[in-house]
């Protein structure tokens, strides 16, 4: 994944960063629809904040990140 440049990113910004979606309208659909976790949890808040070190499992495909 590409280095962020702010102190976090939210779940939607990660999963457009990742292909996932092309819009934001996109990705708030798809947060409710895959199967997403952070560090272990099941996560379905568009707005989660992500950090360097995160680990994030979008559909079995996992992520850290940078």
């Amino acid at each position: 994944m590409n280095e962020i440049s702010s102190q976090y990113i939210t779940l939607t910004q990660f999963l457009k960063m990742q292909g996932f979606a092309s819009t934001g309208g996109q990705a708030k659909f798809l947060v409710k629809e895959l199967d997403i976790s952070v560090n272990g949890e099941k996560e379905d808040r568009r707005g989660r904040k992500l950090y360097p070190g995160d680990v994030v499992i979008v559909d079995g495909r996992k992520f850290v990140i940078g």
